[in-house]
């Protein structure tokens, strides 16, 4: 075909009527050739003529044929930003590589895909190398976990100081998030500071390598909120309620250990103690109870062996537990001998496995032993 021969118009429909896969593939080469080459040489007509053929012929090709004419749209500035936005509301395989590189497409375009197309679709605006603000609020409007992890990933992705510190707020629910965020340089150190509460132990000892942070500042503050947060428990009317909010506050920051279990039983803070032996178990607080209480300590050993509690701090669990259920009574300590022993013998995959099972169904433990006291023989969870 002769760049911008007054034939271009006719022939393009003599090559959109052979269906064979020659003819479409000549079909992209003439189209590719007219934006390519003769774009400036085709008058507004002829552009107008040949924009409106293009899209009734998108219609009736094949998708690889329309899947190539993206692919080769997308390296010009001179294709009708019409057939643009056409290709990348198409399916998936035709509109990715426009979605992704073209540069034709505005803003307002890209967020109106992100509202009306699918998932598949905006991973592909989340790879984009340019991506303004306005977009990436509307990609986290999704709130697809997969699209904002692909975005937070992208370096080029520009994101407003309100949407980083939503984001980073999320990263407490959504760990996924976590890593993304903390390998971004637009991240600012308060932000980082924020995020050092939630994080794994692998995590923070990043954020001490690569930001500029006092790593003794911050677990100072975190033994004091720890410390603080135990001492409002005390005080407080509503026990039980009060407990289940300091445990929630202590597992966020993971300050739930095994030395801290004994030493707020020590101090006879149990509601305390009960909430956060839920919160490090992720059992239900009345199984929980069960559990803690029960007569010969074996569940207790198993949901203790099960989360990697050792020995010494289960023996002060076992002792202290059985004091504070009995009151008054007087613990032996020749009590504590024969659930050491069922405690030592038993292997961790079988301990894991049994507390997954009573995180699923609680009246699973009835198969270990039967545990209800005669006051909780209606205790249901």
């Amino acid at each position: 075909m002769a760049p911008g021969s007054s034939n271009d118009i006719g022939e393009l429909y003599q090559l959109a009527r052979d269906k064979t896969i020659a003819g479409r593939k000549s079909l992209v080469n003439a189209v590719s050739d007219l934006f390519f080459d003769t774009q400036e040489l085709l008058t507004d007509r002829e552009k107008a003529l040949m924009n409106d053929i293009l899209h009734q012929l998108l219609h009736d090709m094949e998708m690889s044929v329309r899947r190539e004419l993206a692919e080769r749209l997308t390296k010009t500035e001179n294709a009708p930003q019409e057939l643009i936005i056409t290709l990348a509301n198409d399916k998936i395989e035709v509109a990715y590589p426009i979605l992704r590189d073209s540069k034709l497409l505005h803003d307002s375009d890209l967020i109106e895909i992100i509202h009306h197309r699918t998932l598949q679709h905006q991973l592909a605006i989340a790879m984009r190398k340019i991506l303004n603000e306005s977009v990436t609020d509307a990609l986290v409007e999704t709130g697809q976990e997969d699209v904002i992890k692909t975005m937070l990933e992208n370096p080029d992705a520009k994101l407003s100081k309100i949407t980083m510190v939503y984001l980073v707020d999320q990263s407490k629910r959504v760990d996924s998030y976590q890593n993304p965020l903390l390998t971004r340089s637009d991240l600012e150190p308060e932000l980082v500071k924020r995020m050092y509460w939630w994080v794994s132990a692998a995590m923070r000892q990043d954020i001490i390598a690569n930001f500029d942070i006092d790593p003794a500042e911050l677990d100072l503050s975190l033994e004091a909120t720890a410390k603080d947060l135990i001492d409002q428990a005390s005080t407080e009317i509503d026990e039980k309620s009060k407990a289940a909010e300091v445990a929630d506050r202590l597992a966020e920051i993971d300050e739930i250990s095994p030395q801290l279990l004994v030493e707020v039983l020590r101090q006879g803070e149990v509601p305390l103690f009960e909430a956060m032996y839920a919160k490090l178990t992720g059992l239900r607080p009345k199984l929980v109870r069960r559990i803690i209480y029960e007569p010969g300590g074996e569940a207790l050993a198993v949901a203790c062996k099960a989360v990697g509690i050792d020995k010494a701090n289960f023996a002060s669990m076992f002792m202290l537990t059985r004091k504070a259920h009995a009151k008054n009574k007087v613990i032996s300590p020749r009590e504590l001998t024969p659930v050491l022993e069922f405690f030592e013998n038993m292997k961790l995959e079988s301990a894991a496995a049994l507390l997954e099972k009573w995180r699923r169904d609680p009246d699973y433990l009835d198969s270990i032993r039967a545990l209800e006291s005669p006051e909780g023989k209606d205790d249901k969870n």
